[in-house]
Formats: structure tokens, sequence, C-alpha cells
């Protein structure tokens, strides 16, 4: 069987730096605090035997030598682009075999969403994780050939376009849909994740 390979994407936690457009509403030191303090209790929650869990972090110099993570844990550089140009680079990067990636900002992961993601891929090729506002949280793909050149291009990311304009980019593709989460963007976020 081949190795799982979970892999985080984060942004060193700093004020002005991550988690912007909820620091325009809380202020910036205040999501910065969140984001790390979530990032924490997200990576204590997936830091699991049943997968490889790894840090694709930015800016690169930075996050690689970071202390805000667990320094137990590997840690490659994101790179320059957009999204889909740092998620392809991570897709390209590992050995062949399933690659799950999510964001840090979704506080209501659990193993067992990890898990059911990569059960899907079992049977299809590529898994998404739908967000509550037309994006999604978690990308995977089964990985038995290199991923299509075409991936992650012509995306709206930040809109309720982007899991719809991601899935078109895998063509003849057998796509699964898992759980559909709330990831935090903006106070209001905050405040239904609260109640």
């Amino acid at each position: 069987m081949r190795t799982r390979h979970l892999v985080v994407m984060l942004k060193e936690p700093r004020p002005g730096r991550v988690k912007t457009r909820l620091g325009r509403q809380i202020g910036m030191v205040d999501a910065a605090w969140w984001f790390r303090h979530q990032t924490a209790r997200l990576l204590r929650r997936l830091d699991d035997p049943h997968w490889r869990l790894a840090l694709a972090v930015t800016p690169d110099s930075e996050g690689l030598s970071s202390r805000a993570w667990p320094s137990h844990l590997p840690r490659v550089p994101q790179g320059k682009g957009d999204l889909g140009a740092r998620m392809g680079r991570i897709l390209r990067r590992f050995p062949p075999g399933p690659v799950v990636i999510i964001g840090g900002d979704i506080p209501g992961i659990r193993p067992a969403h990890i898990a059911r993601a990569f059960a899907a891929l079992g049977g299809h090729e590529a898994v998404f994780g739908p967000a509550t506002d037309g994006g999604y949280w978690l990308v995977g793909l089964k990985r038995s050939a290199p991923p299509p050149a075409t991936l992650f291009r012509n995306v709206r990311w930040s809109s309720e376009h982007a899991l719809a304009d991601t899935v078109a980019t895998l063509p003849g593709y057998r796509i699964a849909l898992t759980d559909t989460l709330m990831d935090v963007d903006t106070a209001n976020d905050l405040a239904a994740l609260s109640a």
C-alpha cells in the first residue's frame, strides 16, 4: 500500500500577513493570534499514524525555520505563484500515492474527515471537500499518474466558483465529494463558529 500524505498549507502567523480579510474586521493581531492557535489545535488533532503529516509553508525561508509549528513535522516550501501554482507544486513533489491538501483555517476538521477523503480516493482519482462558500477546504489526488498540466488553471480563487472551476480542470477524472465544512475568512464566520 502506498503511503498516504496529508499536507497542511500554512502561512507564518504574523499580524498583517495571515488572515488579512479577517484582520481588517477584528484587528490584524487578533486575526494572527486566532490563526496561530487554530493551526496548533488542528495539527495536534491530525498528527495520526494513518497518514504522514507534512506542512507546506510560506514565506519559504521564514516558514521552514518557524517555531510556530511542531518541529517534528516535515516542512516543504510553497514557493511562488497563486494558490493553484502552489498546490500543483505540492501535488507533484511527493512520491506516487494519495496526497490530500488542506488549509489551516477550517476549525471543524477531524481525523474522520481526512480518513473519509483518503477512502474516497480508493475508487476515484480526485476528492474535494466543499466549503460552505462555494470553494473547498480539501483537495486530494490518487496520483497513480502525474497530475494533468491543466490542473488549477483559470480558477477564480476566493469566489463561489472555485470548486466548479477546479473540477473543470480535471476532465475525465472520477471525482468524489466529501464532507462540507466552513472555513474562517470573516468576523461573521467566527461568530457562526461560536454559535
